[in-house]
């Protein structure tokens, strides 16, 4: 009893992701840390080589940084560390500043995943987890879409031995393109080799580590044939042994490219992160509670920063091939950790021979994989003029850059939230064809009853749209069959409103009064009302023209005629 009523109290903090403890999990969860140990390393490095990062500084973003949101989480699915996104952002908006691999550079890096992680504790402290959500699908989907682009395009020069120049995506085509007669053909043979290999494996079994077996087969052949002698480049000293806490530099930095990537990488991990944990949680009807994650996430972050590691993120990938490999909580994900500290300890000489066309056609096909054809074309047939958006947002990042691009992403996600706020289909209550009351949308020259039409918005009503309801009232009133003697307006849609929108309303009962028709209101929430008094709004509108419902106003219209 004891220990139960003492494991039941560190799940209310911690270990919520993992407790309570299967013991005929063991054994599946055990595999799966070991399968997705295996699959990660190599991706980790490819997401460092995006960062512009030393490789190993990819491997102990799935050390340190994973263990401790595992502790500190609620999802028993989220697999947290290196994420192609905020990879690719922290270097889009960095390299700017600083030399990648430079001292300056990994510094900035540094403090970009400590800056991210107090911004993430900062936003559970004041429940801004909401933040992520102004982050919409359409916009996410043309965002990563363009982040895939520039990826792939970026590890054309690695995969075909070349070195190319410039930062946004055409430079670097244009100097691919001039540089391409001198191809190593030799490199571009290794190259082919390992994106033949991963697809193939993909093909036969998602579960077979291809990127790992491809790791593997190019490291023994760069052994046997001594690839650098040959014209292949590799990696290169590659430190072993487990990462240590110590403050990076602080001098030299440049504030406004690291509060910026900080910033646009924050967004992301809190838009991707919840996407990912509610996903999986509905998948499996497990218990959420996303304001731990977000904990999670921020002393992730810290402690990334903290041992020589980068941002890290809630990612969809990891997350997915930790569920194809049968993890069912975080004790698959400290399974995983573990088998990393092992590679970190005793097998980092290998990877200094691994050829660094191997880890660009990793990240090359990590950037195709980022380009969700799918995802644009349902969003074509569903709403076309969503997909324009998510086109805009795609093309910025590509042409313009990683920046502008999230920037643009959220921009067009509060142009999708203003548009559907600002025109939102308002409706009527009308008698159906079985004689029952049924709001339909609005129909000029419809009423309710002879003399009384009964209203409905179906947003929040604000400065933007405050003028739509009173036109559309007024040319309701005027259009109807029938003399209108009662305008009935459901506020149930409002939960509260503007300054604006009050003296719409009461604009409205002067231009009704002088129409002889009476306003009266129905469905007005407690906070609602408070605002109406303060503002005097209910002298204007009369005590007794408030009723509690819509068929409490009926009924009393019905006895007035």
């Amino acid at each position: 009893m004891l220990i139960t009523g003492f494991t039941s109290r560190i799940r209310g903090t911690l270990l919520g992701g993992l407790l309570p403890l299967d013991r005929s999990r063991f054994m599946p969860e055990i595999m799966a840390g070991i399968v997705m140990a295996a699959i990660f390393i190599p991706e980790v490095m490819g997401y460092a080589k995006i960062a512009g990062m030393p490789i190993i500084t990819g491997i102990y973003t799935i050390l340190i940084p994973m263990v401790v949101f595992a502790i500190f989480c609620s999802s028993r699915h989220l697999i947290v560390g290196a994420d192609s996104a905020t990879a690719a952002i922290m270097f889009g908006i960095l390299v700017t500043a600083a030399v990648p691999g430079s001292r300056l550079y990994l510094s900035m890096a540094f403090y970009v995943a400590i800056l991210c992680g107090l911004f993430l504790l900062i936003a559970r402290l004041l429940g801004l987890g909401f933040i992520g959500d102004f982050l919409s699908r359409t916009a996410l989907v043309g965002f990563l879409t363009g982040v895939g682009v520039q990826v792939a395009i970026s590890q054309l020069g690695g995969m075909f031995g070349l070195t190319t120049t410039g930062i946004g995506a055409f430079p670097k085509i244009l100097s691919f393109i001039s540089n391409l007669p001198q191809t190593s053909l030799t490199t571009l043979m290794v190259s082919i080799l390992v994106v033949a290999s991963i697809i193939i494996f993909r093909r036969i079994d998602p579960k077979i580590p291809g990127a790992l077996i491809a790791v593997g087969g190019t490291i023994m052949a760069s052994y046997i044939f001594d690839f650098t002698r040959i014209g292949v480049s590799v990696v290169g000293t590659v430190p072993n042994g487990i990462p240590t806490i110590s403050i990076p530099t602080f001098s030299a930095l440049d504030y406004y490219a690291l509060f910026t990537a900080a910033g646009a990488c924050f967004i992301v991990i809190i838009a991707q992160s919840a996407a990912t944990s509610r996903a999986y949680s509905v998948k499996f009807s497990d218990e959420l509670d996303e304001d731990k994650d977000i904990l999670g996430l921020g002393i992730s972050n810290i402690m990334a920063g903290l041992t020589g590691s980068f941002v890290v993120n809630g990612s969809p990938t990891k997350t997915q091939v930790a569920v194809e490999s049968g993890a069912r909580s975080q004790l698959a994900t400290l399974i995983a950790a573990a088998v990393v500290l092992l590679v970190v300890l005793f097998f980092t000489k290998p990877l200094s021979i691994l050829p660094n066309a191997t880890l660009a056609s990793i990240v090359f096909l990590i950037g195709l994989e980022m380009v969700d054809i799918k995802g644009l074309k349902d969003i074509y047939y569903e709403v076309p003029a969503e997909f324009y958006l998510a086109l805009i947002t795609l093309i910025t990042v590509v042409v313009i850059g990683v920046l502008w691009g999230i920037l643009v992403a959220v921009i067009i996600s509060l142009i999708l939230h203003l548009s559907h706020s600002y025109r939102p289909n308002n409706s009527i209550l009308i008698r159906n064809e079985r004689g029952e009351w049924a709001f339909v949308p609005v129909i000029l020259g419809a009423y309710t009853e002879k003399g009384l039409i009964v209203y409905r918005f179906n947003r929040d009503l604000y400065y933007a749209n405050a003028e739509k309801l009173m036109k559309e009232v007024i040319n309701l009133v005027k259009s109807s069959d029938y003399p209108v003697y009662w305008l009935v307006l459901d506020s149930g849609g409002f939960t509260g409103i503007d300054y604006t929108s009050v003296q719409m309303l009461k604009e409205l009962k002067i231009r009704l009064d002088k129409l002889n028709v009476l306003l009266v209101m129905t469905t007005v929430f407690p906070s609602l009302r408070m605002q109406f008094e303060r503002s005097g709004f209910i002298k204007v509108l009369g005590e007794e023209n408030l009723y509690r419902g819509v068929n409490d106003a009926i009924k009393a219209f019905e006895r007035r005629k």
